[in-house]
């Protein structure tokens, strides 16, 4: 589902991945940097376009990069690479490398998380803050390999930084009770957490809705799924510091 004065590009990570860059057409440099992980299912950046591009469209420079959950290492280099190919290249396309978000959907939230609990992972990279979709926080991180939950349990934690948690109340995959407990656990040390629940489900959370036929996501024409991509695309735009109207 297009929107209008947001660009497309599709770029090569270093490690051969396909990346796509979304950029609003008239908005002055640097723009705030979100870069957005897909779900389980392997190279699917493509279901991500629609949210992608309504975060875009409201003056953010939006990532999303392929990467494969059946590599022997669960995606774990596939998505470190494509945090460092993010802050490496933000500038060069007119985002904020000090101001990147890291987000993701279902199993690309917990990554994100784990990143922001786990800074030694990434040199002592802070992400400007966290945004997690549609997912639970009690299985391993792809990133870390610990589960976020068991990681916040154990304390001795970094300095915090913003979450933002969106889960659809009409989520049968994944139900939003696994977002309340991680908002919950990052409350009780002191992180800055917000929980939104929108009536969405697991995949109308991204503009979408599941096809059978496809095995994957596809882009939804239903009005109800728009509005509710629209509003986790303003959670997107604000966390990452977009003046959102």
């Amino acid at each position: 589902m297009n929107q209008p004065g947001v660009h497309q590009q599709l770029l090569t990570a270093p490690n051969g991945k396909s990346i796509d860059v979304h950029r609003p057409a008239a908005v002055p440099d640097p723009l705030p940097t979100v870069l957005l992980w897909h779900g389980i299912g392997p190279d699917e950046r493509e279901v991500l376009r629609p949210l992608a591009r309504a975060v875009a469209a409201a003056g953010v420079l939006v990532l999303t990069p392929d990467w494969r959950s059946d590599a022997p290492d669960g995606g774990r280099a596939h998505l470190l690479d494509s945090l460092s190919f993010c802050r490496e290249r933000a500038e060069d396309l007119g985002g904020d490398a000090h101001r990147i978000t890291l987000a993701g959907w279902s199993a690309g939230a917990p990554a994100a998380l784990g990143v922001a609990l786990h800074p030694e992972i990434t040199d002592s990279w802070r992400p400007a803050a966290v945004v997690g979709l549609a997912s639970r926080y009690d299985r391993p991180a792809r990133t870390t390999g610990t589960p976020p939950l068991e990681d916040l349990a154990a304390g001795r934690l970094p300095e915090p930084v913003p979450v933002r948690l969106v889960h659809g109340t009409g989520d049968t995959e994944i139900g939003p009770e696994h977002s309340h407990a991680v908002a919950n656990a990052l409350a009780g040390q002191g992180w800055p957490v917000r929980l939104e629940e929108i009536a969405a489900d697991h995949a109308s959370v991204l503009m979408s809705e599941y096809d059978p036929a496809l095995g994957r996501c596809r882009p939804s024409a239903d009005e109800k799924v728009r509005a509710a991509g629209l509003a986790v695309a303003r959670t997107l735009a604000e966390a990452a510091g977009a003046p959102v109207r």
